[in-house]
């Protein structure tokens, strides 16, 4: 049953199967794996040099500053899944009703601070990647689009 923020008595055992049907696990899980591409792409793929120039230069229409937010939400947000989903895992065990609150509005407060930062970099890489000259792109363009598409749906999954 229901009690104190979303959590049973405290100091039952831990079910895996019914811990990982519960739809904010999922939903963490699917966020995690949307952040990890964001980040995997623009890592592996985002950065391209010229065959006449060795220096490295962001695909998303030469802004390093578009490389480095979609790296740094996606490696934050891949994080922060980590943590959230540690907080899932030891959620039962708290018997307190003032920490489960704050957890709770802790999850709360982020996950609405990383859709709107999601948003942003949805927009912002968008933008960039429109004002990209297709000379500029010899490879890499299938990781940028797919930067993009993620960084969208990671505004539905937080």
């Amino acid at each position: 049953g229901g009690g104190a923020y979303g959590a049973a008595k405290a100091g039952g055992a831990f079910d895996l199967l019914r811990f990982v049907q519960q739809p904010q696990v999922l939903a963490r899980i699917v966020s995690a794996v949307f952040a990890l591409i964001v980040f995997a792409c623009l890592v592996g793929d985002g950065y391209m040099s010229r065959p006449e120039d060795p220096r490295l230069f962001c695909i998303f229409n030469h802004n390093e500053d578009a490389c480095r937010y979609g790296i740094g939400i996606g490696v934050l947000a891949f994080l922060a899944c980590i943590f959230f989903f540690m907080v899932d895992v030891y959620f039962p065990q708290i018997s307190n009703t003032t920490d489960r609150k704050y957890l709770v509005l802790a999850d709360l407060g982020f996950s609405g601070l990383w859709t709107f930062l999601w948003f942003i970099g949805f927009c912002f890489l968008t933008n960039q990647w429109s004002w990209t000259r297709a000379e500029d792109v010899y490879i890499g363009a299938d990781s940028a689009r797919a930067a993009i598409t993620f960084s969208f749906f990671s505004i539905f999954s937080w």
